[in-house]
C-alpha cells in the first residue's frame, strides 16, 4: 500500500512540474489598429477569429519565421495580481512595434484581457510553442 501511494504521489508531482515547462516572458497589450502587420500587411483574414494574436520582440520573431505560429501561454505574475488563470493560444501576426519591444509578446487587446485582470500593465508569462 506504501509503495502505491509513494507512485500516486511520485506521479502528481511530476505532472505537475511537466505542466510548468515552457520559456518565461513579459506580456503587455497593444490595441488597433493593427493593420498592416509584418506577416501578411493589410489581409484582414490573417487574425484568428477568436482575436487571440500577438506581436512579438527580436528574440521570438526569427527574421519574420515566427509568422503564424502559435503559442501556448498563462500569466504568472505581475503588479497587483492581475493574472486571471487559465491559458489562452495566440498566433504571432506581427513584429513588436516599439524599439526596444517593451515585452516579449505585445497582445492583442482581447488576449490580454483574457489572463490579466488589468489592461495597463506588463505581465510575466509562461510560453509554449504549439
Amino acid at each position: 500500500m506504501q509503495s502505491f501511494l509513494t507512485t500516486v504521489l511520485l506521479l502528481f508531482f511530476c505532472s505537475d512540474i511537466l505542466g510548468a515547462l515552457g520559456d518565461v516572458g513579459t506580456a503587455t497589450s497593444y490595441g488597433p489598429p493593427y493593420l498592416p502587420t509584418q506577416c501578411h500587411g493589410n489581409d484582414q483574414g490573417q487574425f484568428p477569429s477568436d482575436g487571440f494574436f500577438a506581436a512579438v520582440s527580436d528574440g521570438l520573431w526569427d527574421n519574420g519565421a515566427a509568422c503564424d505560429r502559435r503559442y501556448q501561454l498563462r500569466c504568472i505574475s505581475g503588479p497587483n495580481r492581475p493574472c486571471k488563470g487559465g491559458v489562452i493560444i495566440v498566433k504571432v501576426v506581427d513584429h513588436c512595434r516599439g524599439n526596444p519591444c517593451p515585452a516579449a509578446m505585445a497582445l492583442s487587446t482581447k488576449a490580454f484581457n483574457a489572463i490579466s485582470k488589468f489592461p495597463n500593465v506588463k505581465i510575466n508569462i509562461e510560453y509554449a510553442q504549439v
